[in-house]
């Protein structure tokens, strides 16, 4: 059985879904309850592929919140996410993706040394962060979306916004591997991981978001564009190609402009409906079809009977291993999203 572990993306979200997924006692309950709320099974999932394998699998709603980093309660992000893998494990899940700040708060606060949830001891083995999968389905939009719009790869400046990361540092080793993009524009906070990730590459400028955007014909963002930050999209190159790959996906509703292309990054859809309701939850277009990559990796690792953490640890993916997944995405009936 595989797992999903996943959070809404506000106070007021989670409110709406809990009422709807019939949990009143939630659903008019101020952050103060939601940072003491235990994880809970709310969804149990049925995919198929289209090699015709069934697999069973189970969604853990942690109850973790994004005003938790913005509050400054750490501890209860922390404790939210630990509690989550202690319940997914505690229930037989075989291996468990670790979706949207999960992964993140996971390694921001080195929690691989939090082995012990009570009475509890993880096992890593079963968790994966699913960061290879959204790499590599970022990596094919890139490909495929520039090539509906007209933009060759083999002139295009593309620019990386979050490089450093586990996902951007991985889509920067795919485009300079297995691509012929000319320029890559390397955007980051952290400028000693920026330098370093150059090192590595041999090649890219580390700029400002602010001189970045400009010279770019196509921005893959791979975290959510902070609040407070702003784009004229009269900046932008025309056409530009804005890949969203962060959650909550903001961009779509903050830039709209003609000539400029926001596609929903590190989405996929499978060939087949799966049965479930957490993906109409989270606003998805089709969401009998469509999911989040990184939750699609733990169904992978599950139809190949993978149990092992593909996925673990900061900067450890390879192209190989993104070619790999990749193999297996396409051989169940996944494909990346392609509409804007």
């Amino acid at each position: 059985m595989f797992g999903l572990i996943g959070h809404l993306t506000s106070l007021e979200h989670a409110q709406a879904v809990a009422r709807d997924l019939g949990y009143p006692e939630y659903a008019d309950q101020g952050l103060d309850f939601w940072c003491a709320a235990p994880p809970q099974i709310v969804d149990t999932i049925t995919v198929t592929s289209v090699t015709g394998q069934q697999i069973k699998g189970q969604y853990v709603e942690s109850c973790f919140l994004p005003e938790m980093l913005a509050q400054r309660r750490i501890k209860a992000a922390i404790r939210k996410i630990l509690n989550a893998m202690a319940h997914a494990q505690k229930n037989g899940i075989n291996i468990t993706a670790l979706g949207g700040f999960s992964s993140i708060i996971f390694e921001e606060f080195n929690l691989n040394q939090n082995r012990q949830v009570r009475n509890i001891k993880l096992e890593f083995e079963r968790f994966t962060t699913g960061n290879t999968h959204t790499a590599y389905i970022l990596c094919r939009q890139v490909e495929q979306a520039s090539q509906k719009l007209g933009i060759e790869l083999s002139k295009a400046t593309v620019a990386v916004c979050g490089a450093t990361g586990d996902i951007g540092s991985a889509v920067c080793r795919w485009l300079d591997a297995k691509t012929d993009v000319p320029e890559l524009l390397l955007v980051a906070r952290n400028q000693e991981r920026l330098q370093l990730l150059q090192e590595e590459l041999g090649r890219g400028k580390i700029l400002s978001l602010e001189e970045a955007l400009p010279q770019a014909d196509i921005v893959v963002w791979v975290a959510s564009m902070p609040k407070g930050v702003e784009i004229d999209p009269s900046t932008l190159k025309q056409p530009c190609l804005l890949i969203d790959g962060g959650y909550p996906k903001n961009l779509g509703t903050q830039i709209q402009h003609p000539g400029v292309y926001v596609l929903n990054g590190g989405i996929v859809e499978h060939s087949l409906d799966i049965d479930w309701k957490i993906m109409s939850i989270v606003n998805m277009d089709v969401p009998a079809r469509q999911l989040f990559a990184c939750f699609a990796e733990s169904m992978l690792l599950e139809f190949e009977k993978w149990y092992t953490n593909f996925s673990w640890g900061r900067n450890q993916i390879t192209v190989e291993k993104m070619e790999l997944i990749g193999q297996v995405s396409l051989k169940h009936g996944f494909r990346p999203l392609l509409e804007f």
